[in-house]
């Protein structure tokens, strides 16, 4: 039997000078790795993996009181299948086209903000509701960011939007059907994201000459300001 190989660093280079998937394909393989050690730790200290958890996963009450987990939720998944295997087949859904359009790290940024976005959304969320003990975890929050991403992108250039479309629709409509799901994470990803990209691709028309980097720069750093100052305003109203 032939086992899967690890790229060799030539190959991993040649990928990077040519825009392949190559920050996506680690995005999947850490996500893969960290589901991996759930299981073995649901298996083997069904208490050391509650800490895990307990201890990745981001709550609206303690998102600064524990500032990490917006970071760590995102490389969580639930001990079965479906959710990393559903959440790792949207990325390379729409992943390797968006880093090909935007370059490796703007890429990455872009998908963290867009993580950062869902936690946010449990945030507003839990101040509408006043569930400040709810809890999320899972690459969903910014896996919609990037499906925003590139609907904005397709809507810009012209192309065909239509299964696009249907993807997304499946993709909300799934937390109504299965249960259990933070569709809150998912709306904060998508704004986040599509607002983002938007800034990127219109924006300030003042701002349309700057390089791709510095709007990145300067579009992203507003971005996280404001969805600290929206987390920071939600969280001081119940102080």
């Amino acid at each position: 039997m032939n086992l899967p190989k690890f790229p060799t660093r030539q190959q991993v280079a040649y990928e990077w000078r040519n825009n392949g998937p190559v920050v996506t394909k680690a995005l999947v393989a850490v996500c893969v790795a960290v589901w991996l050690v759930e299981i073995l730790l649901r298996l083997l200290s069904p208490a050391l993996f509650n800490e895990f958890i307990g201890s990745g996963m981001v709550m609206p009450f303690t998102l600064f009181s524990r500032p990490w987990t917006w970071f760590t939720s995102m490389f969580l998944h639930a001990p079965n299948i479906m959710h990393i295997l559903f959440n790792m087949i949207a990325l390379y859904s729409v992943g390797p086209e968006l880093e090909r359009m935007m370059g490796h790290w703007k890429y990455l940024v872009l998908y963290l903000i867009s993580g950062f976005g869902g936690a946010v959304g449990l945030v507003v969320w839990a101040r509408v509701t006043g569930n400040w003990m709810m809890a999320a975890y899972g690459a969903s929050g910014a896996l919609f960011g990037l499906f925003a991403a590139i609907l904005v992108v397709y809507r810009r250039i012209g192309a065909d939007i239509n299964s696009m479309l249907v993807w997304m629709a499946v993709n909300f409509l799934l937390p109504f059907v299965v249960g259990g799901i933070a569709w809150q994470s998912h709306v904060g990803g998508f704004v986040t994201g599509g607002v983002l990209t938007w800034l990127l691709v219109a924006g300030i028309p003042a701002l349309r000459r700057r390089s791709f980097n510095q709007r990145m720069w300067i579009y992203g750093g507003a971005v996280v300001v404001a969805l600290v100052a929206i987390a920071m305003v939600c969280l001081i109203s119940i102080a």
